[in-house]
C-alpha cells in the first residue's frame, strides 16, 4: 500500500514537471525554504510531491477522495499556483488552511480557525461537510475569466439521454492534456486549466425532453437543491446559462445534472471563477515643488499628493543636513510636512511621496 502511494506521488511530480515545461528535461534543482522568485519545473515537481505526501492521506480519509484522483486533478493548480503561495501552503498545519493559501486567500483562513471549527464539531464522517463549510471564504472575492465557448458534454454523442427522475455526474475541468471526449465533448481541455477554479459558467441546453419538467445543476457530492436551473416543455429545445459550483477539494466529478423528464443535454463552458492571482503593485515616486526655506525659520509647510487612483505608502523630503523635519503627516493620497531650518542660510527643500496602485484599477 505504501509503495503504491509513493508511486502515485512520484508520478504526480513528474507530470507537474512535464506540464510546466513541455519537451524539456527538468533541471536538477530542489526547492529550499529561502528560495524566491519564479519556480523552476523541477522545484514545482518537488513541492507538488511534498504537498501530496503531506495531505493525500488526510484528503482520502476525511473527504473520501482517492489520493490518485485528488492528486491528478490538482496538477493544474500545482503548475499555475503563485510561487510564494505554494511555499506558504507547505508551511500550513491544516489542509484547509493550505488549500486557502494555494488559492490565494490564505489570509482569510488561519490554521487556528480551522482547528477551532473542527474542535467544536464531532469528528464523524460528516466532518468533511463541517470543514468544507468553514472554507466558505475560500470561494469569495473571485475573478471571472471568459473563454471561447467550448463543448464539454453532449449526451447525444456519449452516454445517451438522461432518464427522467435520474441524475448523472460530469466533469467541468480536466486539466492540461485532458479532454471531454468521454462526455461527448471537445477533444481538448477547452482552455479552462487555470489554478483553483471555484465555479464554472456553462450554457446548458435540454434537447427534446419527453415531457414538461425541469433540470437542476449542482456540485457533485452535494444534496440536490429544490431550485431548478432550467424549465422545459415536451419536445422543446431550451437553454440557460448556469453557474456550477465545483466541489472543494476536487474529486472524481465536478457537477451533477438531475432531469425531471427523460432528455438529452448539451453543455458548453464559457468561463470560470477563480481566486485572483497575486499581482505586484505599480509604484511611482512623485516629487513636490522645491522651495527655499528662509534661515532660522520654524514650521515651514510643504505638501505633495499622489495622482488619481494611487495611494501613498511612504513620504519624505530632500534637503540639506541642517534642515530637519519637526513634524509630518502622510494621508491616503498625500503627504504634508513642517520643517525647521536651523541654519543661518536659506535651504532648498523638496518633498516627495511614494504612490502605489493595483495595476488596472
Amino acid at each position: 500500500m505504501k509503495r503504491a502511494f509513493n508511486r502515485v506521488v512520484a508520478m504526480i511530480a513528474v507530470i507537474v514537471v512535464c506540464v510546466a515545461l513541455p519537451g524539456m528535461a527538468a533541471p536538477k534543482q530542489v526547492i529550499t525554504d529561502t528560495a524566491a522568485g519564479v519556480l523552476t519545473p523541477a522545484q514545482r515537481g518537488a513541492m507538488a510531491r511534498a504537498y501530496v505526501l503531506k495531505w493525500g492521506g488526510y484528503v482520502q480519509q476525511v473527504y473520501r477522495v482517492p489520493v490518485k484522483v485528488w492528486a491528478s486533478r490538482m496538477v493544474p493548480t500545482f503548475v499555475h499556483a503563485d510561487a510564494d503561495n505554494f511555499r506558504n501552503a507547505l508551511k500550513r498545519t491544516t489542509y484547509e488552511g493550505a488549500s486557502a493559501v494555494l488559492s490565494g486567500v490564505g489570509t482569510k483562513i488561519s490554521d487556528e480557525k480551522v482547528i477551532d471549527t473542527m474542535a467544536r464539531s464531532s469528528l464523524v464522517p460528516a466532518s468533511a461537510k463541517i470543514v468544507a463549510n468553514a472554507l466558505g471564504s475560500a470561494a469569495s472575492d473571485l475573478v471571472y475569466t471568459p473563454i471561447t465557448p467550448c463543448r464539454i458534454l453532449d449526451t447525444r454523442v456519449a452516454g445517451g439521454p438522461l432518464g427522467g427522475g435520474f441524475s448523472r455526474d460530469f466533469n467541468a475541468v480536466v486539466g492540461s492534456g485532458g479532454n471531454f471526449g468521454s462526455q461527448g465533448g471537445s477533444a481538448t481541455d477547452c482552455g479552462a486549466v487555470a489554478a483553483g477554479q471555484a465555479a464554472v459558467v456553462i450554457n446548458l441546453t435540454a434537447v427534446t425532453p419527453s415531457g414538461a419538467g425541469y433540470a437542476t445543476v449542482y456540485p457533485y457530492g452535494a444534496t440536490r437543491p429544490l431550485a431548478s436551473s432550467m424549465n422545459y416543455t415536451a419536445g422543446a429545445i431550451v437553454n440557460n446559462t448556469v453557474v456550477a459550483k465545483l466541489p472543494n477539494p476536487l474529486t472524481t466529478k465536478d457537477f451533477t445534472i438531475f432531469s425531471f423528464a427523460t432528455s438529452d443535454f448539451v453543455a458548453d463552458i464559457v468561463g470560470y471563477y477563480a481566486a485572483p492571482q497575486a499581482t505586484a503593485l505599480e509604484c511611482i515616486t512623485v516629487s513636490g515643488t522645491a522651495a527655499s526655506v528662509p534661515a532660522n525659520t520654524y514650521g515651514y509647510g510643504f505638501g505633495v499628493s499622489c495622482p488619481v487612483g494611487y495611494g501613498s505608502t511612504n513620504a519624505g523630503f530632500q534637503a540639506a543636513q541642517k534642515v530637519v523635519m519637526a513634524d509630518g503627516f502622510m494621508g491616503p493620497i498625500s503627504g504634508t510636512f513642517f520643517v525647521y531650518n536651523l541654519d543661518s542660510n536659506a535651504q532648498v527643500v523638496t518633498p516627495w511621496v511614494h504612490c502605489c496602485r493595483v495595476p488596472g484599477r
